[in-house]
């Protein structure tokens, strides 16, 4: 017994001693810097530092050239895979020997992302290969494609929100992986607000984008505490508000016509409710948004200033569902579930305010008299048919009403469709075919007085887009495509009928145009550190009959009237929108990066006024009116804190601005005349600094934003053709955001924002006609309202959490502290004093508390 006991033992002590020198081996350490030497070079170095020798075929050796190897004290046998795995070597350890193979070729790995819960896709997960630095993310459908030589691999699948997993796969041919992702229950010291990764971050040459989930949104006070995409990223660097509860938005100095809103791909060309106080989206239909602020990809085009990519969810293909919520001011109800379970699905979401049903209660039959709401619908189905294809369809219904008894009645609304079929022509070629219909109309009725009038504007968009997305090399990622729009545009209708005819019927012709585009671009990785992004977009806007056009002068005189035929060619414009954006990555925690890009629009809102109105026209360019163009210059940098805890951005911009809009000096926005009579064409230019510092990870999360900034405008005919304040020109834009979770039942919230006062035209003097008071203007833009200040409170209550089914409360209130800001001064004869003169301020809001119940089964 005792013989076979210290055999065993003796056989024991041999395996550990050679456990412990395998492991010893494995975590072995070298500092070594190459650059662009041959791989055989690189071995022999590695093998006088270390213990190892490598052995492999002189011919597979030789044929690799240009080497790169930077290492600190780290493991060589991980930095070795690092670089020999992508280049198709198979490394096999024997001892001190280490054998390197050439792989038999290089396969592909392909896939969808999808949430386990409930089977939506999920864009932008990582695909890592454990041990590499082979990765990619999945697209905007959930697809993901990454080329890797043959072999055993551990592939990490990771985004944010679900808990990682990871997938060990033998590739000897191409392999379809789709993968299955479990939602992510943190504790509460491990709370994380960020949605997007912070080493794709560094590791992207894109700039200028911001991506939101609607987790990260619901915890933030708004207006009214309505969840509102719209208002949550006017509190991000950059991007500002246009006014006190107002949804539209400023991006870097452009007006806010020049910002491009998709819904699944749709146009929506008033993406408001209210006048402005909701935004038209509900955010139970909506799945995630990325704006981009600048560089951004040449797939996209039609705005100078920005996107907005709205996606909605597509519903849950496990199981039926049914979420809402009933506020002071609205309701909303959601229901979704699977047509056909893990195949197909639908969603229905709707959303309506009861304004006008309160009023009904009031004594004053005046109030009574009013109504006041609006309401949304979203629809989604989609239906998957194999492993290749998949079939979406999806619909947006919007429309507001503001009515005075039989006085005065405005209404307004979207309509968007899109039919969408993603296909895989292989595991490396993505295609995504969009059928899309978008349209927008106004009508204002105005009666009484014997003064009776209509106003009547209207776009309507049919637009075929085909985008092909091929990964042809793990260093390079090619799209391209094609995008066909069609418009059919009523600039504006003004009727007047009754008996006073002092208005003058005015009736703006129908325009029609197609838009079209063909873009190409490439995601180019040369090095491990550097990343290119390169692409061409070349625009058509082909200006179509039928309808009068206009020779015009400088004085806004008609020389001479030409006349088109239906379908008849009046102009084209041709454009080529050059876009590169490349990065650079420092070290582990810092990158820098820098893009330029050029953009065109041929849709401009024509405005004289402060917020939406009325008089508002959105033209298309014509013979006269040229297309706005936009170069923009940044550069960035980003590094990552404390372990990834806090990540900081610094982005600074240059935007030379052409061919931009503006009415002349008095012009007469009710004239029968064509409108291009009534304006005056310049440039311009944005330059500025955007700073953000977030907090990513514990009970408190947040960020704070500044925005040091100018935009002027120069046009001649305004200012004596000096340079002016643009509209949303604000110096200093500043915005806290503040998420704290006390406990499990209680979330606390809040966020201050601060800018410069909006630039606005006061008078220089007045004189007097016949006991009439007639203000005299001069300089545009020269003066500016009060700055802007206001601090909002949120908190949620946790009622019920069950396996199907939670509820909860939340409470907001909008500007605590009741500052009145004022978005408008008018001016006006003394009430008491007709020789002296009153400045008059109108503020929105103050103390605007509310409540709502929330719910989900």
């Amino acid at each position: 017994m005792m013989s076979v006991l210290k055999v065993v033992l003796l056989v024991w002590a041999v395996l550990h001693a050679a456990e412990t020198k395998a492991q010893q081996q494995e975590d072995v350490k070298i500092s070594l810097n190459i650059d662009h030497l041959p791989l055989k070079e690189v071995l022999r170095r590695i093998e006088s530092l270390t213990p190892f020798k490598f052995m492999g075929k002189a011919e597979d050796i030789e044929k690799e050239k240009d080497i790169t190897l930077h290492l600190k004290e780290e493991p060589v046998i991980k930095a070795l895979e690092a670089i020999l795995l992508k280049r198709n070597f198979q490394l096999k350890r024997m001892g001190k020997n280490i054998i390197l193979k050439k792989g038999q070729g290089k396969n592909v790995l392909s896939g969808t992302v999808k949430s386990a819960k409930t089977g939506e896709t999920i864009l932008n997960a990582t695909i890592s290969v454990l041990n590499s630095t082979s990765r990619t993310s999945s697209n905007e459908y959930g697809f993901y494609s990454l080329r890797l030589a043959q072999g055993q691999f551990d592939v990490v699948i990771s985004a944010i929100g679900y808990r990682s997993k990871t997938e060990n796969i033998n590739l000897e041919q191409d392999l379809n992986l789709n993968i299955l992702l479990e939602e992510e229950v943190k504790e509460l010291e491990e709370v994380t607000i960020t949605s997007e990764n912070s080493q794709r971050n560094l590791l992207s040459p894109q700039m200028g984008v911001e991506r939101l989930s609607m987790k990260e949104v619901k915890n933030i006070p708004v207006l009214f505490g309505e969840k509102d995409i719209l208002k949550t990223i006017q509190l991000l660097p950059g991007i500002k508000s246009a006014g006190d509860g107002n949804s539209g938005f400023y991006v870097r100095g452009g007006g806010s016509d020049q910002n491009l809103i998709l819904l699944d791909e749709a146009p929506v060309y008033n993406a408001s409710h209210l006048l402005g106080f909701f935004s038209a989206f509900n955010s139970d239909a909506i799945k995630n948004v990325t704006v981009y602020k600048g560089g951004m990809p040449a797939n996209y085009g039609g705005r100078l200033s920005s996107v907005v990519d709205i996606k909605m969810n597509d519903g849950n293909s496990k199981k039926f569902g049914l979420s809402g919520g009933i506020g002071l001011i609205a309701s909303r109800i959601n229901i979704e579930g699977p047509i056909q379970k893990d195949q197909s699905s639908f969603l229905f979401s709707a959303r309506r305010t009861y304004a006008d049903l309160f009023l009904k209660l009031s004594p004053d039959s005046n109030l009574r008299k009013i109504r006041l709401y609006f309401y949304d619908i979203n629809a989604k189905a989609n239906y998957i048919f194999g492993d290749k294809d998949r079939l979406y369809l999806s619909g947006y219904f919007g429309h507001d009403a503001l009515e005075r008894g039989k006085k005065t009645g405005i209404d307004w609304g979207n309509t968007t469709a899109t039919l969408r079929w993603n296909h895989l022509f292989g595991p490396k070629l993505f295609s995504n075919t969009s059928l899309i219909f978008s349209n927008y109309q106004y009508q204002n009725n105005v009666n009484g007085d014997g003064n009776n009038y209509n106003i009547f504007s209207q776009i309507r968009d049919w637009n075929l887009k085909e985008e092909m997305q091929w990964n042809v090399s793990p260093k390079n990622a090619l799209s391209f495509g094609f995008n066909v729009i069609h418009h059919t545009i009523k600039p504006g209708e003004i009727s007047s009928v009754g008996e006073d005819k002092s208005l003058s019927t005015t009736s703006l012709a129908w325009r029609y145009a197609f838009d079209n585009a063909l873009f190409v671009s490439n995601v180019w990785k040369p090095s491990e550190k550097f990343n290119l992004t390169y692409g061409l977009r070349l625009s058509s806007f082909a200006i179509l009959g039928k309808g009068p056009y206009y020779d015009i002068d400088g004085n806004g005189k008609i020389l001479d009237t030409l006349n088109y035929g239906p379908g008849q060619l009046v102009k084209n414009y041709l454009n080529l929108e050059p876009r590169v954006a490349a990065s650079y990555q420092l070290n582990e925690w810092s990158s820098v990066k820098a893009s330029y890009g050029r953009n065109t629009q041929n849709m401009h809102l024509i405005s004289n006024s402060t917020s939406s109105s009325p008089t508002d026209k959105w033209l298309a360019s014509t013979n006269n009116i040229k297309p706005e163009i936009a170069d923009q210059w940044s550069v960035g940098y980003y590094r990552d804190l404390k372990d990834h805890k806090y990540e900081l951005s610094i982005e600074s911009y240059y935007k030379d601005l052409k061919n931009q809009i503006d009415y002349r000096n008095g012009a007469d926005i009710f004239t029968n005349k064509p409108i291009e009579t009534q304006l005056l064409y310049g440039i311009g230019r944005s330059y500025g600094i955007e700073f953000q510092l977030k907090k990513k990870t514990g009970r408190l999360t947040g960020w704070i934003s500044y925005t040091l900034s100018k935009s002027e405008r120069k046009i001649d005919g305004i200012n004596n053709n000096q340079w002016y304040n643009a509209r949303q020109d604000r110096t200093h834009d500043i915005a806290i955001v503040a998420i704290y979770a006390l406990n499990e039942k209680w979330t606390l919230s809040a966020n201050w924002v601060f800018y410069t006062g909006d630039a606005v035209t006061f008078p220089n003097g007045k004189y007097k006609v016949d006991d009439d008071v007639y203000f005299y203007y001069t300089n545009k833009n020269a003066y500016r309202l009060p700055n802007y200040h206001r601090l909002d409170l949120g908190a949620t209550r946790q009622l019920r959490k069950r396996k199907n089914y939670s509820s909860e409360l939340t409470f907001s209130l909008y500007n605590a502290y009741g500052h009145q800001n004022p978005y408008q001064t008018d001016f006006r004869r003394g009430k008491f004093n007709h020789n002296i003169t009153e400045a008059v301020e109108y503020s929105f809001f103050r103390f605007i508390p509310s409540v709502s119940y929330n719910f989900k089964f």
